[in-house]
């Protein structure tokens, strides 16, 4: 099926829905009140059948306000591809779980929470997956300031006698 056909088919269930073409896979970019909504429908629906979620992930847009969530996804029995993505508030970032529709979601969310600070609605475990509880801040945020030290171990490595060394610059080429 094509992009284009894939679009038609999710916004007659959804209604509108904002379509991107692009030289890799197509995009898709739905309310985020939709966004369960229009997994539901890429994964269930006969024609489409999106049973693998290739990635899911974030993408911090401080200029406008926005993190945006990305779906990469693809269907073995039709061999095609989108991108399904919904930008949520910055301020107070929150998405439903897509994990009762792919269950391969739940670690992505989880990684999402932890990198990005974004709260998965009805998620089933949602705790941070890669830093330790007590950390402070979600290091994929373009704002983000890595603190100096962490439980009194310094986060900023001493420069090594190698590394002080500056290389020779490169011979110029006849």
């Amino acid at each position: 099926m094509k992009p284009e056909e894939i679009r038609d088919k999710l916004t007659a269930s959804l209604g509108a829905a904002e379509y991107t073409p692009g030289p890799g896979d197509a995009a898709i970019t739905v309310p985020v009140d939709r966004w369960h909504e229009a997994a539901t429908v890429l994964r269930r629906d006969p024609d489409l059948d999106f049973d693998f979620l290739r990635s899911l992930s974030g993408v911090d847009r401080p200029a406008v306000g926005k993190i945006e969530v990305v779906c990469h996804l693809l269907s073995y029995r039709h061999r095609h591809t989108i991108v399904l993505k919904t930008g949520i508030d910055r301020s107070a970032p929150a998405v439903p779980t897509l994990s009762d529709v792919w269950p391969a979601a739940n670690w992505h969310e989880r990684e999402l929470y932890d990198l990005f600070g974004v709260n998965v609605t009805s998620h089933p475990d949602l705790r941070r997956l890669l830093l330790p509880e007590d950390w402070v801040g979600h290091p994929l945020r373009k704002d983000y300031k890595e603190p100096d030290s962490y439980r009194g171990i310094p986060m900023q490595r001493p420069q090594t006698a190698a590394e002080a060394v500056t290389p020779p610059a490169a011979p110029e080429k006849p």
